[in-house]
């Protein structure tokens, strides 16, 4: 006697070796015994042979119409060998049982199981609902198949195209535009995003990586709703002082600008003026909050996108031969010593005499004419000398506290595109020009906003009332810059405590702390009680971590933009060739370019080592320079440089490679069609 059974889901046929009250041992044809439950065993037969019976049972359920047996289903629970009756004839024996019992089993959309053998047919709304699903399923497994043969053909289909970062980035593993993609990958045995490439889908590798940020950090688009810049209800006093501000020529928010008064009496009155949109701008209001969700004005050569509508960033920008409202903070030094005898924030009117510009400026104003050394025949000259010489002194300061200088070894670099003024589309000439860190200029701005951010964060403690601070415990390597609402030394800097409250027109934590200074400013010793935000507020700890999470996104994509066009740069000027300095692990740094690539043939050379490459690839997709090492220039020039350098090896590194998140193991076969 043979018998056919229940294996976990799988049917066995092999014959009867014994048999007890609640199991059997039953010998495949493998030669291999089994013990089998009783309950199991679901049919018994003499003949034909248990292969035979099987392979012959799965031939004839192929053939079963399952509308037909569907009919012929009682309403109640049934068992196979019934229905196998009723359906092929009274006489069907054990091979056409075994069929109906293969296809019973197949079928669960139309015929639900009951226990061991038994079935019960599904609600006809049931079978028509998954008959459905399965016409559904099929059409979609053609349509995977037809955009697969497409895309490996060399085609991209319209949808893929229209889905394109979503696949590679933020993907829908069940999507059908996901899985077509990942089967043309496995099917042509090409990367998925060399496969789209020649498909047509990514036509700019600018526009590919402007398109990818804007998906990622702005996928509602940048534009701005209808915005109107509030109006300030104070009535402000104006300033008796004549201020100047010193940006970029592209620099359209202009957040500070300075002031000098007393100059020759022995006590000079330095004035730091701030924008102050926090007079108008108030928490939860509409500008508020698309401040709030931008975070940060997103920079990149020839374009921004700006955290405050253009028509609010004009009602408070520091625009010349304008009285504009500003907080401001006054620094009484003694004129010899420059010691500071105290200071003051006012809210006020402050008269607006000049925008300074570094790009037409840096040239004029020089380290000599503001010693005295040069003739210095430029505006705010004699302002602009004693800033220079506060500066100076503010800075030797820092470096007492941070126990070793601030050097700056690297030059900051400029970018213009031809045809300013329009979104760039990434065919445009760029020209890189170097601008050496520190320069006079920049030394006086950097000092004063350091001056004015230790100081107000200073007073915000004194007066309890919570900010958002950054904060380094130490210059030991790894120790990073930290944000948080309590005041706590800045060890990069140099100071006791440090606020970001300089920048309210580009930066959504110095719009936030200048709410708290007003609040200061208005109610000196109960400011705790009026401020937007008190102690613990957790406004302010969800403000730092969403600001932490996009200022790092905007920079990242700032820096990985400028690679693109320093790399366009090559190619248009027809450069192959660099002079660089070796850093660790093959990395080299580009001597007059604002590039970090690796090199090969440079791996086992010294850090600072100068050495000449050969660039031999770009690929302005992935943004990834491929150089050789040429020749090796001396061993030694730099070397102290790199040594000396306050920049972390992190902050070297060059753009990551471009990171996918379409996973080639999600390959099979498309499901064949029902």
């Amino acid at each position: 006697m043979y018998a056919l059974f229940d294996d976990a889901g799988k049917f066995l046929a092999g014959r009867v070796m014994s048999e007890a009250d609640s199991s059997m041992q039953i010998e495949l044809d493998s030669g291999k015994r089994v013990k089998v439950k009783s309950a199991n065993v679901l049919l018994r037969f003499d003949k034909p042979q248990p292969a035979e019976l099987v392979a012959s049972g799965q031939a004839q359920a192929a053939g079963i119409d399952l509308d037909l047996a569907w009919e012929f289903a009682p309403e109640g629970e049934f068992g196979f060998a019934d229905l196998a009756r009723d359906y092929f004839s009274a006489s069907a024996g054990p091979e056409l049982q075994a069929a109906m019992l293969f296809k019973l089993f197949e079928a669960p959309h139309y015929f639900r199981r009951a226990g061991k053998g038994q079935f019960k047919k599904a609600p006809e709304e049931t079978v028509k609902a998954a008959l459905l699903a399965i016409e559904r399923k099929a059409q979609q497994a053609a349509q995977i198949e037809a955009w697969a043969t497409e895309l490996a053909a060399g085609s991209c289909p319209p949808p893929i195209a229209e889905q394109l970062y979503r696949i590679l980035f933020r993907p829908d593993k069940n999507a059908p535009e996901y899985k077509a993609v990942v089967e043309a990958a496995r099917r042509s045995q090409r990367a998925p995003l060399d496969l789209l490439k020649e498909a047509g889908a990514i036509t700019s590798p600018y526009q590919f990586h402007w398109r990818r940020f804007l998906f990622e950090q702005f996928p509602k688009g940048h534009g701005f709703p209808p915005l109107e810049a509030p109006q300030i209800k104070d009535e402000l006093p104006l300033a008796a002082v004549q201020a100047f501000s010193i940006d970029d020529s592209q620099t359209t928010e202009i957040d500070d600008a300075l002031s000098v008064t007393g100059l020759g009496s022995g006590s000079v009155v330095l004035g730091i003026h701030i924008a102050a949109p926090g007079l108008a701008i108030t928490p939860d209001s509409a500008v508020d909050k698309v401040a709030r969700e931008r975070l940060s004005t997103v920079y990149m050569p020839g374009w921004k996108i700006t955290m405050l509508p253009d028509a609010v960033v004009q009602a408070y920008t520091l625009d010349e031969g304008r009285d504009c409202p500003a907080v401001s903070l006054y620094v009484t030094l003694d004129e010899a010593t420059l010691a500071v005898t105290a200071t003051e924030t006012r809210l006020e009117r402050v008269p607006i005499a000049a925008n300074l510009r570094h790009d037409q400026l840096d040239e004029v104003i020089t380290e000599a004419s503001l010693t005295g050394e040069a003739l210095a025949e430029y505006p705010f000259a004699p302002e602009l000398a004693f800033c220079f010489r506060l500066a100076r002194h503010l800075k030797a300061a820092r470096e007492v506290v941070r126990g070793k200088p601030e050097l700056f070894n690297r030059p900051d670099y400029s970018f213009k595109l031809d045809g300013a003024g329009r979104e760039p589309q990434g065919d445009e000439t760029v020209r890189i020009t170097e601008r050496r860190r520190g320069a006079p200029l920049d030394l006086v701005v950097s000092e004063a906003m350091i001056l004015a951010n230790s100081t107000w964060g200073g007073w915000l403690a004194e007066l309890g009332v919570p900010g958002i601070y950054r904060s380094q415990a130490s210059l030991a390597p790894g120790v990073k810059v930290r944000m948080g609402t309590k005041p706590a030394p800045h060890a990069g800097m140099g100071v006791a405590q440090y606020t970001w409250a300089t920048s309210p027109l580009r930066r959504y934590t110095d719009l936030v702390n200048q709410w708290q200074i007003i609040a200061c400013a208005r109610h000196g010793r109960t400011a705790a009680l009026a401020a937007p935000f008190k102690p613990k507020d957790a406004t302010l700890f969800s403000v730092i971590s969403a600001f932490d999470g996009a200022y790092a996104a905007y920079n990242g994509f700032q820096q990985a933009i400028e690679r693109f066009w320093t790399m366009r740069w090559l190619t248009q000027n027809g450069v192959t060739e660099l002079d660089a300095a070796v850093m660790k692990d093959g990395l080299v740094r580009a001597e007059t370019l604002p590039l970090v690539f690796k090199a090969l043939g440079c791996e086992p050379l010294p850090r600072g080592t100068r050495v000449r490459v050969r660039v031999t690839g770009l690929d302005l997709l992935t943004l990834e320079v491929h150089a050789s090492l040429l020749t090796r220039l001396d061993a030694t020039a730099g070397a102290d440089q790199a040594a000396e350098s306050d920049d972390s090896d992190e902050d070297e590194a060059p753009a990551a490679s471009l990171s996918l998140a379409i996973d080639l193991a999600d390959a099979e076969p498309p499901p064949a069609a029902a």
